[in-house]
């Protein structure tokens, strides 16, 4: 497997702190929220957090950002070593930071500090933008892009440049690959004549695209919908790329991890569709798994999973949510190889005796291991989306292993369901589930349908290779 392909990211460091706690009580000379028990947690952020995600994905990762001797550069340094090699500009002021007071994982306030901005560009970081074989340009308007905007003018002439404005930042250099601003930034942007609160429907959202491939002489731009997806325009019809899932979550970062995604595979010659299609899946995860607090950004480099895979992390809240209002969590499991009518009456009548239906899913590698070296005939991320698109499934999660004893022991499902095929044979995830008290329920088998026989048919059908 080829390595993936370094990457260099030029903009504006910020350091984030988040403070988390609850609150039962107003104070008692004023109108206002008590917040106890605070947590504190320092990390990188604006430019600095695309780049650490960036290395997240497994690249090497050089961060070209004005630093300085305040202590907030300095708490970012220590936070960036060891993660992404550092090219420094001069800083004058104190680096900027924000701070979010959260309650039950949502933003209660936040304070901005610091009005740093970089002095003036360096022969080393020059030297870094010409030596590039692919950059990412995060403008939080502190002028680090605004010294260096005629290297990175020249970069875009010769190799893929992403841009992730700003409203505070200038206007991306000509021949950008791929611009990425989100649906409010690229209204204000557009200057679109509309209410700044207004929904950001597609028709605005396909009309500010088109306005800002022209304006800015962009090869594209994909315009973020949050849990829609993205909108991609090369100055025509536009693609919609939707979410594959709903995810609930921290959405801080969402934007840096869609950005960090597409150009990473930008840089490993990736079409820009593709990169966009696997930018919204990778911000869809980056949500669903907790945003900035995810073990992506807290934590060194991640190992680099596969842009489809079904993310535990939801299928277990959909079991959380629904068990913590008194519900009954179903769940079933199998390979799911080529779905068809035997599959989906299981799955149906699983989800009505419950009140949420999770699917677990072996994996491509686990499939092979039960079934053979000719199998799955459909790959893990097309088996997932179908069986999300049916309308009595709630969740969908992925094993690799051979059973999915590991992943129920997470879920703890009321209700194991299989099929009746499964009538004579001992489940060896029974005793597991009865163990927390779960039911194992096995539901009709509908007779004549299975995978194998569906296979064999195809493989007998006349003129099957011209189609």
């Amino acid at each position: 497997m080829t390595s993936p392909a370094p990457l260099l990211v030029v903009g504006d460091a910020l350091l984030d702190h988040d403070v988390h706690g609850r609150v039962d009580r107003l104070a008692p000379d004023a109108p206002v929220p008590v917040v106890s028990g605070p947590r504190r947690a320092s990390r990188p952020g604006g430019a600095a957090l695309a780049a650490c995600l960036a290395a997240a994905d497994g690249r090497p990762v050089i961060l070209v950002t004005a630093l300085g001797d305040d202590p907030a550069s300095r708490a970012l340094r220590d936070l960036l070593a060891g993660r992404v090699d550092l090219v420094e500009l001069p800083l004058t002021g104190d680096l900027s930071s924000k701070t979010r007071v959260l309650v039950d994982g949502r933003p209660l306030l936040r304070l901005d500090d610091g009005d740093g901005r970089a002095r003036e560009a360096t022969e080393a970081a020059r030297r870094a933008i010409a030596e590039a074989g692919a950059v990412l340009v995060s403008d939080y308007g502190r002028d680090t892009v605004a010294v260096l905007r005629e290297d990175l003018a020249l970069a875009a002439a010769r190799v893929p440049l992403t841009w992730d404005p700003h409203p505070r930042g200038g206007p991306p250099v000509p021949g950008v690959r791929l611009a990425t601003p989100s649906a409010a930034e690229a209204r204000t942007l557009a200057h679109t004549a509309t209410s700044p609160t207004a929904d950001h429907d597609l028709h605005t959202a396909a009309q500010d695209a088109d306005r800002l491939v022209h304006a800015w002489h962009a090869a594209s731009v994909a315009v973020t919908l949050g849990g829609r997806g993205a909108l991609l325009s090369h100055g025509g019809t536009p693609l919609l790329v939707p979410s594959p899932v709903t995810a609930d979550g921290d959405a801080c970062g969402a934007g840096d991890r869609f950005a960090a995604t597409a150009a990473g595979l930008l840089a490993d010659g990736e079409l820009v569709e593709t990169a966009v299609r696997q930018a919204v899946h990778a911000a869809t995860r980056y949500v669903a798994e907790d945003g900035v607090r995810s073990d992506a950004v807290d934590a060194g480099r991640a190992e680099p999973r596969a842009a489809d895979r079904a993310p535990a992390g939801d299928a277990l809240r959909t079991a959380a949510r629904v068990r913590a209002a008194g519900g009954t969590v179903v769940a079933a499991g199998g390979c799911f190889d080529l779905l068809h009518a035997g599959h989906v009456a299981l799955l149906q009548a699983a989800r009505r005796t419950g009140d949420c239906l999770v699917v677990c899913v072996n994996s491509d590698a686990s499939v092979r291991r039960r079934k053979g070296s000719g199998r799955p005939l459909v790959p893990e991320a097309d088996r997932i989306r179908v069986l999300r698109a049916l309308e009595c499934v709630d969740a969908v999660a992925v094993f690799d292993e051979d059973t999915p004893e590991r992943l129920l022991a997470e879920l703890r499902p009321h209700i194991w369901a299989k099929g009746g095929d499964y009538a004579l044979a001992r489940l060896p995830e029974a005793a597991l589930v009865e163990s927390w008290g779960g039911q194992v329920v096995l539901f009709p088998y509908l007779d004549g349908r299975s995978t194998t026989g569906i296979a064999e048919r195809a493989a007998l059908t006349p003129g099957r290779a011209a189609r």
